[in-house]
């Protein structure tokens, strides 16, 4: 089996490539609707069009390419034995944080929906840099395998 799949190990990278990019473009965009969100009051217009906008975001675009990503990923990480690598350990580390960043945009996307978001504009554009700083991080370590 893994002498089959290493014969696809770089389709399977360009797929994961393409769901991560995919992930990380909403978890740019998610919190950037929020702080757009708090400008409106529960019940408008403006409320119910940005309820559905970010509802399908998450789960059009943002989780099904969450799922990709981790999918294709470890793969790559038992194609490439790369388990016991420290920089390969950070990565995941980074990942597993980068994927409790989108479990908080679901969260927050629930209390929009449900009125109850208490969170002003600032709070989510300071949110907005933590994809940025892990994105960077992961990039890096993939990239140099420093250690």
């Amino acid at each position: 089996m893994k002498q089959l799949l290493l014969d696809y190990y770089l389709p399977i990278k360009a797929l994961h490539v393409i769901a991560v990019i995919a992930w990380m473009a909403g978890l740019f965009y998610c919190p950037r609707l929020f702080v757009y969100h708090t400008e409106t009051r529960a019940g408008a217009p403006d409320h119910e069009r940005f309820v559905r906008m970010e509802r399908r975001l998450l789960k059009m675009i943002m989780a099904p390419a969450a799922i990709a990503a981790w999918i294709f990923g470890l793969m790559l990480a038992w194609l490439g034995d790369w388990w016991a690598a420290p920089w390969f350990e950070l990565k995941l580390a980074l990942v597993v944080a980068m994927t409790l960043m989108h479990v908080n945009c679901v969260v927050w996307q629930r209390a929009f929906a449900a009125g109850t978001n208490r969170h002003p504009a600032r709070y989510f554009k300071m949110w907005n840099e933590v994809p940025t700083v892990l994105m960077i991080a992961i990039v890096v370590l993939v990239v140099t395998k420093p250690f």
